[in-house]
């Protein structure tokens, strides 16, 4: 496991954010939107990624970004829920670093063709080998970086080759207009999508069968609803992100691990009655609050401003994550 980031990419230059986390009470905020540190980093790994589509029953295209770890024996696959930032350079970033720790990673965009339509000229280009599709620079955050070589997608036994959507997802939204965009997903769609990125994941031949679901900020949320629905699940990771209802609770059959920030009020002040819900529904629970830390450590803390309280709760959170994969079963 990589230790702490920080010393790393503060060799990446300086993130530009503008104004931090909402809810879904209709706050408008303004995503993070240079992330040259988190590319620069994917970047360098040295596991294979790869853009794919996944065609769901109802005709849907859903994009994703998937990572396969570097072992010899088949692994377990993760669906990754993204921020209300969408899939951003970090959310991939973040995907690379749970495949570093041996997992099969499946980071869907749930903004796959919701955006405004592309430019024609930008759809498809030629393809430069038989048998390969080159990818739009316009389907997915991050694209135009060409991360880990990988934006020419061979078809064959992983699934369809990448396909780019118009209209597009998180990219082909103007920076501003992400959050509401996300927030405003209908839950239906998304539930289906994440089951739509499950399926696709426990039926790639590098899986064993074991899933897990993990997500940030109002991924988190989702993450912990997700789990009222889907029951073969292994675990269920929730990172700030709020919980369901308690009559939902009763549906859950994995164990939930929360991962909180101590000074984010908003989030962490319904993990008491969390606790007392799932308590008495007979689910298990394990939440942990990092002192000090902001919401959006997870991001915040490999930042290259990274303060030392959010660094200090990407670290021992990654660690706790990782562990907790391990002795799931």
């Amino acid at each position: 496991m990589r230790d702490i980031r920080n010393s790393l990419s503060r060799n990446f230059g300086r993130i530009v954010c503008a104004a931090m986390v909402v809810g879904v009470m209709g706050i408008a905020t303004q995503a993070c939107t240079a992330q040259d540190w988190a590319k620069a980093m994917l970047a360098k790994s040295p596991r294979h990624g790869e853009y794919v589509t996944i065609k769901e029953a109802n005709g849907r295209e859903l994009q994703a970004f998937v990572v396969y770890p570097e072992v010899k024996q088949k692994a377990p696959v993760i669906v990754l829920i993204h921020e209300i930032f969408g899939e951003s350079d970090w959310f991939k970033e973040m995907a690379d670093e749970l495949a570093g720790a041996g997992y099969i990673v499946i980071a869907p965009d749930l903004l796959s063709g919701f955006g405004p339509a592309p430019p024609a000229s930008a759809m498809v280009m030629p393809a430069q080998k038989p048998g390969l599709e080159r990818v739009s620079m316009d389907g997915m955050a991050g694209m135009e970086g060409m991360d880990h070589g990988q934006a020419q997608t061979p078809a064959g036994p992983r699934g369809a080759p990448f396909v780019p959507a118009s209209p597009g997802g998180t990219s082909a939204f103007p920076p501003d207009q992400v959050t509401r965009a996300v927030s405003g997903l209908n839950a239906d769609i998304v539930t289906a999508d994440l089951d739509a990125a499950a399926d696709y994941g426990k039926k790639l031949p590098a899986a064993n069968g074991k899933l897990f679901v993990a997500g940030f900020c109002w991924g988190g949320s989702k993450s912990f609803l997700y789990a009222t629905h889907r029951h073969d699940l292994s675990a269920a990771f929730v990172f700030y992100g709020t919980p369901p209802t308690a009559d939902l609770m009763k549906n859950i059959a994995a164990p939930v691990y929360g991962f909180y920030a101590g000074n984010d009020a908003r989030v962490t002040a319904t993990v008491p009655q969390a606790e007392t819900d799932m308590k008495a529904a007979g689910k298990k629970y394990e939440p942990k609050i990092y002192d000090g830390a902001g919401h959006g450590f997870m991001r915040a803390g490999q930042a290259p401003d990274a303060n030392a309280p959010n660094t200090a709760a990407w670290n021992e959170g990654f660690r706790r994550l990782v562990d907790l994969l391990g002795g799931v079963h």
